[in-house]
């Protein structure tokens, strides 16, 4: 069976709602890192086999599927086909999942996985203005844990909180490290190489949504958004952002025949499901399949990237796994910089690998929570 490697990956900087990327289309805002991708690598459009493309909120300026749209935005040839995937915040760490698994199989050979999310342009939600998307039977099942309420997001963070006896302190702490690491990071330049230009929003080179000085002290003060007694708030949750990132995937053989230098192979991926009304664990048992799937233990792992939905998601998964606290999130994360949806995925890889390039480490291991309960777990390995 073939392998899969990375050969390069490229983000935008983050855009806070209603700033720098709001004004720009979620089409041409994919575009724009399809075009650096290329531009990068020196690879001629129409070799690419596919782009394979993760977006939540499908409709309006999202709708039509924006992967084809992106392609033909880009300037690449009406040859080059898209396609759009959704799972949930994971739709483009999916997207990158299938796209390794075709080139594994021997039906491609050269293949973008990435996303896109404008949550300025397209709220959270949105689709769900035409439409109700639980319908009686799915309710019905759960009916006793929901209380006679709906799924939601807020309400699982706080279940999570609860059930690992994660105080308000303790969340706060962890949300205040997030914008510490993230503003490191980007002091250090750790993010320099993988950023790309968005002409339409000129002088946006780094992410957005960081707040220097955070403390927990002063998070403290944050009123809990879901529940007057909780401990979920804004400032210990992800932050509603907009941006795009894309990842090229070959094999080694062709990577050679096109001169390119593999940066990581895709060694294994898994994806599972968990409760779909505390919603928010998936990560833990998904962990467990991929370590189990690649021959690996947590201790293997030289990096991780969990995304910061919430403050309990990363703690609750820490918890479990043992893993070592000082290689989670260690550039921060979406409570610091934000989680643009269907492109949190593939900017966490991007992030991910780049990192491990810097540093020389050999396993990284990437995975995020899902609406429905559901969780994606990837490893990469670093090539050479």
């Amino acid at each position: 069976m073939p392998e899969a490697v990375i050969v390069e990956a490229v983000r935008t900087p983050i855009g806070k709602r209603g700033g720098a990327l709001a004004g720009v289309h979620p089409v041409d805002l994919a575009a724009r890192v399809l075009e650096a991708l290329a531009a990068r690598t020196g690879i001629d459009p129409a070799l690419v086999d596919d782009v394979v493309w993760g977006c939540v909120s499908q409709v309006g300026d999202q709708s039509a599927n924006p992967a084809r749209s992106a392609v033909l935005a880009a300037g690449w040839p009406e040859t080059v086909p898209g396609t759009t995937v959704n799972r949930a915040c994971g739709s483009s760490q999916q997207a990158l999942d299938f796209a390794a698994g075709m080139v594994m199989s021997g039906q491609y050979d050269l293949v973008v996985a990435g996303g896109v999310e404008s949550m300025s342009r397209v709220p959270l939600g949105a689709g769900r203005d035409v439409g109700l998307p639980y319908g009686p039977r799915l309710l019905g099942r759960y009916e006793t844990e929901l209380g006679g309420g709906t799924f939601h997001q807020g309400r699982g963070a706080e279940l999570i909180a609860a059930k690992w006896g994660l105080t308000r302190s303790v969340l706060d702490e962890f949300s205040a490290l997030s914008h510490a690491r993230a503003a490191a990071a980007i002091d250090s330049g750790a993010f320099d190489g993988q950023l790309v230009t968005i002409p339409e929003a000129p002088g946006h080179t780094v992410d957005e949504g960081l707040r220097r000085g955070t403390t927990a002290e002063k998070l403290g003060a944050l009123t809990p958004s879901f529940d007057a007694g909780g401990v979920i708030h804004a400032g210990n949750a992800s932050q509603i952002s907009d941006g795009a990132a894309a990842l090229l995937v070959t094999t080694p053989t062709r990577a050679g025949e096109l001169g390119l230098t593999p940066i990581a192979r895709y060694h294994s991926g898994a994806v599972g499901g968990a409760d779909p009304v505390m919603m928010l664990t998936g990560p833990i048992p998904a962990t467990a399949k991929v370590l189990g799937r690649a021959g690996l233990s947590i201790d293997d792992i030289g990096a991780f990237e969990v995304n910061e939905a919430f403050a309990p998601i990363p703690l609750a998964w820490l918890a479990e796994t043992g893993a070592d606290p000082e290689r989670v999130n260690p550039l921060g994360g979406a409570i610091a910089v934000g989680h643009p949806l269907g492109a949190s995925g593939a900017i966490l890889m991007t992030r991910l690998v780049h990192h491990m390039r810097d540093r020389g480490i050999r396993y990284g291991l990437q995975t995020m929570c899902e609406g429905g309960g559901m969780a994606n777990a990837t490893v990469v390995e670093l090539v050479g």
